[in-house]
């Protein structure tokens, strides 16, 4: 049987969860890494033939995330995989409001968990997995808001622009390697999740955009976690992945 290698962050809740939910198969071996476990997803493992890691990890600590992954990674059987890949996934939203308004450590934790860490754990397991034989990609979630300006949202914004970039420039490396691995930002489209609670329930003196989101959630416009999951998936699965380093599932 083929084995393959699934490294999640941000897999306790949302379409993290679901992406972890549907790749629970024989064979699959799954690392969840986010601030709190999930017993419902271990129950679900063992009914499925998987095997599931969970750590309770803060990544806003992303050195230590990052080290504790290397070490883990190292202690594996890398022949015994055909495929080794990586989803950053976990992401914050600060408090919405214009920067002048934002508090310093707010903006620190939004960054460090959604641009600090995704790079840290990335070199991690690009080094660690540089001599494997199996297959590897590393999918970032992105956001079309890395690619379009929003007001109040510069933190998030920036946090995911930087990731498409980090995201070009890491796929420039691996092309110049004989086995290289296959990387890509992927936007995931506009999913139903607490991240869109959050928007919907900003103050609208604050946020400009407010009205937008509570527009998408009254018209049915939003996608459930598990469908955004399968798109993902979907995509991750293609056979040229990794051609263009900045996608989008709605492409």
């Amino acid at each position: 049987m083929n084995r393959h290698l699934y490294i999640i962050t941000g897999a306790s809740r949302g379409m993290g969860l679901a992406i972890a939910e549907q790749l629970l198969q024989p064979g699959h071996t799954l690392l969840c890494i986010a601030r709190a476990t999930n017993e419902a997803l271990a129950v679900q493992a063992r009914a499925a033939g998987a095997t599931l890691v969970q750590w309770s990890q803060d990544l806003a600590l992303g050195f230590e995330a990052s080290t504790r992954l290397q070490q883990w990674l190292h202690q594996q059987d890398g022949a015994s995989f055909t495929s080794a890949t990586l989803i950053n996934n976990a992401g914050v939203v600060p408090r919405i409001g214009p920067l002048s308004d934002a508090d310093a450590a707010d903006l620190a934790h939004a960054l460090r968990v959604g641009l600090e860490a995704p790079m840290q754990l990335t070199a991690a397991f690009l080094h660690a997995t540089e001599h494997w034989t199996a297959a590897r990609k590393v999918l970032n979630i992105s956001s079309g808001l890395g690619r379009r300006a929003m007001a109040s949202q510069a933190a998030y914004c920036a946090a995911k622009a930087g990731m498409d970039h980090f995201t070009r420039c890491v796929a420039l490396d691996e092309a110049l390697k004989p086995h290289g691995a296959a990387v890509c930002a992927l936007a995931p489209g506009v999913i139903d999740t607490d991240m869109q609670v959050q928007l919907r329930g900003a103050d609208a003196t604050a946020f400009p955009d407010q009205h937008n989101f509570a527009t998408l959630k009254a018209n049915g416009q939003l996608t459930s976690p598990a469908e955004a999951a399968a798109r993902v998936l979907g995509y991750l699965a293609r056979p040229n992945f990794g051609a263009d380093p900045v996608g989008d599932v709605r492409d």
